[in-house]
């Protein structure tokens, strides 16, 4: 059912955290890049989301451009802070999805997709009404608003988040953004609060719930420890309310060595994180290999299925 959601351009822009007031609808483009028009890089089956996204036949995952995070370190960013994209209708957007449908995705898995909420809805509104039954996931880097989550409501059925930091200067650092750990911890609550414990169907594919990611970083282990004490603090208080993931893959993309981080992080590191997150009982969820830092991981941003 349609939530008659407006696709006019904000004029003055709130959807993130940053409250940039960016007048979009005057081509003003925001903190994010993102201006008065729907833009995507990327449409295509996924398959290097944890098994349960992924599945045997890959996960319907739509890359956005833009970014509300400015992370050093990020290994999308051509599109998410550099501006490459296309230009599409919602129209066009609920086609991309109902073709994902076909071609046998688990799910639709929408990345980075805050900056582009009311255009998004309007898709996935479009899309249901001419059969779209797939779950949706919501692959965020975990710097929301309460209020953004909430505006979800009805059209996200799983929440594929991370949880980067807990430091603030950390966070300023790498991700230009001193209030990540304030903004994140309400928001993910928010998601967990909303779509409940994960619900999986007969094949073990997430039907809906909350995955909370980690990645580790080189040099910054102790910050690790104070995210997994602070999942550790959620799991205790209900659980099973999420499922963790331990993620080993950082490789130094973009910007990493300007900031300290140009290097992978070490075997001897990565053992103390998960050893850390195993003391704390987060055992549950997903742990990466170590051989997971490889670049071919990363998809190719070409405009496939755009």
């Amino acid at each position: 059912m349609s939530k008659n959601i407006s696709t006019t351009p904000p004029v003055s822009c709130t959807l993130c955290p940053r409250r940039c007031g960016a007048d979009r609808a005057a081509g003003q483009t925001g903190f994010c890049g993102a201006g008065g028009t729907l833009k995507a890089a990327r449409a295509a089956l996924h398959f290097w989301e944890e098994p349960c996204i992924s599945g045997t036949r890959g996960s319907g995952t739509v890359f956005f451009s833009g970014c509300t995070l400015k992370c050093c370190f990020c290994q999308n960013y051509p599109i998410s802070a550099e501006g490459l994209g296309k230009e599409i209708t919602i129209e066009h957007l609920a086609g991309i999805f109902l073709g994902l449908q076909e071609q046998g995705a688990h799910n639709i898995n929408l990345v980075t997709p805050g900056q582009w909420r009311p255009w998004i809805i309007a898709a996935l509104d479009i899309a249901r009404a001419e059969g779209l039954r797939l779950p949706i996931v919501c692959n965020t880097g975990g710097y929301e608003t309460v209020e953004s989550v909430e505006a979800w409501r009805g059209s996200i059925d799983i929440w594929l988040a991370d949880l980067k930091y807990v430091s603030s200067s950390l966070s300023a650092e790498l991700s230009s953004a001193p209030d990540y750990f304030a903004q994140a911890k309400p928001a993910i609550e928010a998601m967990m609060a909303q779509a409940g414990h994960p619900v999986f169907d007969s094949e073990g594919i997430l039907q809906k719930g909350v995955i909370l990611r980690h990645l580790a970083l080189p040099g910054h282990i102790d910050d690790s420890f104070a995210v997994l004490d602070r999942m550790a603090a959620w799991n205790e208080a209900d659980p099973g309310c999420f499922i963790p993931s331990v993620m080993s893959q950082y490789t130094p993309f973009y910007k990493a060595a300007e900031h300290g981080i140009g290097r992978r992080i070490t075997t001897y590191e990565y053992r103390r994180v998960v050893n850390h997150a195993m003391d704390l009982g987060l055992t549950a969820g997903y742990m990466q290999q170590k051989s997971s830092a490889r670049e071919e991981y990363t998809p190719s941003f070409d405009l496939t299925g755009i």
